[in-house]
């Protein structure tokens, strides 16, 4: 379920590695794939180069292992410092601990985008996609599409055409719920992306939304998060219910 992350999205980095070779190949690689990167040798250098306020991280990499100022001691003040997230960095095995403590943890050699695919998860983590909810305000057809949808085609057209949607979401809300049993969120996406694209195209302003919804991953909320999926799925046969209602209104027999 990850957004991909555009180049004008990436966070400054601040890299303390107290090995030059290794310290300076990370951040030849992370600024080729658009980071903006400062470094620093050691624990100590790193508190100077933020107390300059000269160098403003959204990320932190710390190797585990440091002569000095290391470990929890440096994390302990790294974070009194800065609101950075900070991640471990380390060739072999680090403490649980330190591990622990961190906001994430990269095994070196990493490629970018393992620390992108790591940003990308933890952002997914703190804003999950919202749950849908039906406003009672909400429009469930969009007026200015109805009425060009009945500039096109007689009224009997246009209502088999609305109540082809309700018949084929009965069965896609039935597939829904079998993939939401299997958490196979490929398929609940797949489903989404039909709710949308059906919906949107005949004006269903609601199940249009709630298919996006479903599509852009609302379903697959983290392991510490409530289950939506009992409310998404009664959202869907209400804004259902909704369109029918809109159709014994606007084509009465």
């Amino acid at each position: 379920m990850l957004e991909v992350i555009s180049q004008q999205d990436l966070p400054t980095v601040l890299l303390i590695d107290d090995d030059m070779v290794s310290r300076e190949v990370m951040a030849t690689m992370l600024t080729m794939s658009g980071y903006a990167v400062h470094t620093a040798a050691g624990g100590a250098a790193a508190l100077e180069l933020l107390a300059g306020q000269e160098c403003k991280p959204a990320v932190i990499l710390m190797d585990a292992q440091m002569p000095g100022l290391s470990g929890l001691p440096l994390m302990k003040q790294l974070r009194a410092s800065s609101r950075a997230r900070i991640y471990v960095i380390s060739a072999s095995g680090t403490p649980e601990e330190i591990v622990s403590a961190a906001d994430g943890f990269l095994l070196k050699p990493f490629p970018p985008e393992a620390l992108t695919r790591l940003i990308a998860e933890q952002e997914a983590q703190m804003h999950p996609p919202a749950a849908p909810g039906l406003d009672p305000e909400e429009t469930v057809v969009n007026p200015e599409i109805l009425a060009q949808l009945r500039e096109m085609m007689p009224g009997t057209a246009l209502r088999q055409i609305f109540e082809a949607i309700l018949s084929d979401l009965e069965c896609r809300t039935a597939a829904l719920e079998i993939a939401i049993a299997k958490q196979d969120w490929a398929e609940a996406r797949r489903i989404g992306h039909a709710v949308k694209g059906g919906s949107a195209m005949a004006g269903a302003v609601q199940l249009a939304r709630l298919g996006a919804a479903i599509e852009s991953g609302v379903l697959e909320v983290p392991v510490n998060q409530p289950d939506n999926s009992i409310l998404i799925l009664s959202d869907l046969r209400a804004a259902a219910q909704n369109l029918q209602r809109m159709l014994e209104v606007e084509f009465k027999a």
